[in-house]
């Protein structure tokens, strides 16, 4: 089969596509057809070996695809460790989900990791109460692009969603954004603040690191919450002192999507049920960024850490 693999760690110039034998099913895993595989921020991370967990060469990345299995189901699936840029893959069958109808592969590709990551932040990480105000960091990407719909469908107050494009920013708007600040804002303390009305900000999503973490954490209100879930800029915010928190009632935490699947009362399979009924319903919709070819798989990482693309990215393994 063709893949894409990684025998050295390094910038997408690592991504080489090769010919690989068909990867053998074991007990409890099942083997798919890709169809399409998704393209994520971690595995831009993986290739370089700066991942929360480490890499091991040789690698062919991707955490998720969808495609058919031997006997005809249409599933989307979480891999175990990667393995999804390729034209087979293997998934534990424990996290393959059957894709509904009217649920498109984009769709698909976008819920199952950047879609359930909006919807764990503002369900377990910020706890979004109705009329509370939300900053989306990057809302026009495949995270920031859904996290902005689950929070106005939620009964979020004001959304403040940040871009770094006039097009970006009318993206924001066009899902039901009510304010926009540019994400190059000289102060995002003070830009975030204006965008509220004066006011400090309840919620937090961030996945840029640096300055904005810092600034974002400084905008927000007593009892404000910042859900950090990736480092973009690859750039550390300063270390947070407890004293700090204390003084402010503020609340800082992480996620990393696979703990999730740990958790008793099939938490993420109830996640990805919902996001697929809203999607069925049309309250929620995943925005395609783009679709590129196995051999393009190093133009695809390129183009997502440029921050240039919106939505959700794919490879499409038959092209």
């Amino acid at each position: 089969m063709r893949a894409v693999q990684v025998t050295e760690f390094g910038g997408p110039e690592v991504l080489k596509l090769v010919e690989l034998p068909d990867p053998e099913p074991g007990p409890g895993e099942v083997l798919i057809e890709v169809d399409h595989a998704g393209v994520n921020y971690a595995d831009t991370h993986a290739a370089e070996n700066s991942y929360l967990a480490p890499t091991e060469l040789p690698l062919v990345p991707g955490g998720e695809v969808v495609g058919r299995t031997p006997d005809g189901r249409r599933v989307v699936a979480l891999l175990h460790k990667s393995g999804g840029y390729a034209e087979k893959a293997i998934a534990p069958e424990a996290t393959t989900y059957e894709v509904p109808d009217g649920v498109d592969d984009n769709a698909a590709l976008a819920f199952i990791v950047q879609g359930m990551t909006a919807w764990l932040m503002l369900r377990k990480n910020a706890h979004l109460e109705a009329g509370e105000s939300v900053v989306v960091h990057a809302a026009a990407g495949g995270v920031g692009s859904l996290a902005v719909q689950l929070a106005k469908a939620w009964g979020a107050g004001q959304v403040i969603a940040t871009a770094s494009s006039e097009d970006k920013r009318k993206l924001a708007l066009d899902l039901g954004a009510d304010a926009v600040v540019d994400s190059r804002a000289e102060n995002m303390t003070d830009a975030l603040r204006e965008a509220n009305g004066g006011k400090r900000v309840d919620i937090v999503l961030d996945m840029t690191g640096g300055r904005i973490t810092d600034e974002s954490i400084a905008a927000l209100a007593p009892f404000g919450r910042l859900a950090f879930y990736g480092m973009a800029s690859r750039e550390q915010p300063k270390p947070v002192e407890l004293r700090n928190l204390l003084g402010h009632s503020t609340t800082i935490s992480g996620i990393w999507l696979p703990h999730a699947l740990r958790l008793p009362g099939n938490l993420f399979e109830r996640g990805l049920a919902e996001l697929f009924e809203l999607a069925k319903s049309g309250e929620v919709k995943a925005i395609k960024g783009g679709e590129y070819a196995l051999a393009d798989a190093r133009q695809a990482h390129e183009d997502l850490r440029s921050r240039a693309t919106t939505g959700k990215l794919v490879l499409n393994p038959r092209a």
